[in-house]
């Protein structure tokens, strides 16, 4: 508990529900003695009715700046015809605008003023021009990078985007802001080297270590129990995610084993998926949608290896270090992940939690999950390896450079 109580306003852009890491920022601090608020933006019925199930749990609040789910029929229209116009006069007069970054930029801003909190936290590419125009009204800033914005697309997919823009607002941040924080150590130094400014605080998005006390130990996705089970998972099920090379990769394997994605699985992610499916694997692959946070860990215990195959063709994705890795360990399984800068960086600390494996080679993720069907004891030493660097790597070992970040500046 800290000598002065804080008011912190946390702002992300998006869901409760599918920001995890400021949940745990503002678990920390309201642990430390201080008040703390989320301030978000909602537009999706069943994700609203998730982030008031968090919210009702803890003890700091939250509430949405911005509501334009589709019952708000108006309030949508409003927000969506903005945000079209948006993106119209930039793609053919390069007029920028906040809608640009986010819908509720203007929102965020607006209850930022109004709440005049002692620090205010910025999270997502709307937080980054929140948090500008903040620190030149002379508010006390700080920021979370949980991606590079500006380096977080191929660069076929930049034109449609005011990189430019973004990276101005990156440099004034990252220069301004005495509480910066990022998700590695590899991402905090390219910052610090392309923007010339100190480097930020590199925090893990690591899970608490004590939420392990609560895994339920049912089975609701395994079928067979005397199949080796993979699992995968992102928020959706689609291209760009190691999915092609996992496919690619099931024909080599020595054994059968289930493959268990777990994601939003719209009508094209189907059309996208299905094609590459070999035909002799499609009895083994099983589609989940997504649980609540509070079951997932559950969810993944169940299995026994976890795959991370983030692309290393985008410097964001290459540099960050991937919240599933984090939360395969948390389960106890055996990690397969590509060798991203990220990634590397945490398995060079804990090498035999699993196999790091080249980017986008079927053949070396076959060769390391058959390593694993073929020796259990290889699988169990990796899976007990995977909770030491857990509970090493844990958010109660992380959190601590958060608050003394914040008391740095308070």
């Amino acid at each position: 508990m800290c000598g002065f109580v804080a008011k912190i306003l946390i702002l992300i852009g998006a869901h409760l529900c599918t920001a995890p890491r400021p949940q745990k920022e503002a678990d920390a601090l309201t642990d430390a003695g201080h008040d703390v608020t989320i301030r978000g933006v909602w537009f999706n019925e069943d994700l609203a009715f998730r982030d008031q199930s968090i919210a009702k749990h803890r003890p700091w609040k939250f509430e949405p700046a911005l509501d334009f789910r589709p019952q708000r029929r108006f309030t949508n229209l409003r927000v969506r015809l903005k945000t079209r116009l948006a993106k119209e006069l930039y793609q053919k007069l390069g007029l920028f605008s906040p809608y640009l970054l986010g819908y509720g930029a203007l929102a965020l801003l607006r209850v930022a003023r109004k709440a005049n909190a002692d620090l205010t936290i910025v999270h997502s590419e709307a937080g980054l021009w929140v948090g500008s125009r903040l620190l030149d009204e002379g508010f006390c800033v700080g920021v979370d990078f949980e991606d590079w914005f500006s380096e977080d697309l191929l660069l076929e997919d930049r034109v449609t985007r005011p990189v430019a823009y973004i990276k101005d607002l990156e440099n004034k941040l990252l220069k301004h802001c005495e509480y910066c924080l990022t998700t590695s150590h590899a991402m905090a130094k390219a910052m610090s080297q392309a923007t010339n400014s100190e480097m930020p605080i590199a925090v893990y998005n690591a899970f608490p270590w004590s939420e392990r006390e609560y895994i339920d130990g049912q089975i609701k996705d395994r079928r067979n129990p005397d199949l080796l089970s993979i699992h995968w998972f992102s928020q959706t099920i689609g291209s760009g995610r190691g999915l092609e090379t996992l496919m690619a990769a099931l024909p080599y394997l020595t054994h059968p084993v289930e493959v268990h994605l777990r994601g939003n699985y719209p009508e094209s992610s189907r059309q996208w998926l299905e094609p590459q499916i070999p035909k002799a694997w499609r009895q083994y692959i099983f589609i989940h949608p997504t649980v609540p946070n509070r079951e997932l860990l559950s969810r993944i215990a169940e299995h026994d290896i976890g795959l991370a195959l983030e692309p290393s063709n985008v410097l964001s994705t290459d540099l960050t270090i991937s919240n599933k890795l984090f939360q395969y360990l948390q389960a106890g399984l055996a990690v397969v992940a590509t060798d991203t800068s990220g990634q590397q960086e945490v398995f060079s600390q804990f090498p035999d939690c699993g196999a790091l494996i080249p980017c986008q080679s079927p053949k070396a993720l076959a060769d390391a999950i058959n390593t694993f069907l073929l020796n259990g004891d290889r699988l169990r030493s990796a899976k007990s390896a995977a909770l030491v660097a857990a509970q090493a790597l844990s958010w109660e070992q992380q959190s601590n450079r958060i608050l003394d970040a914040v008391e740095g500046i308070i």
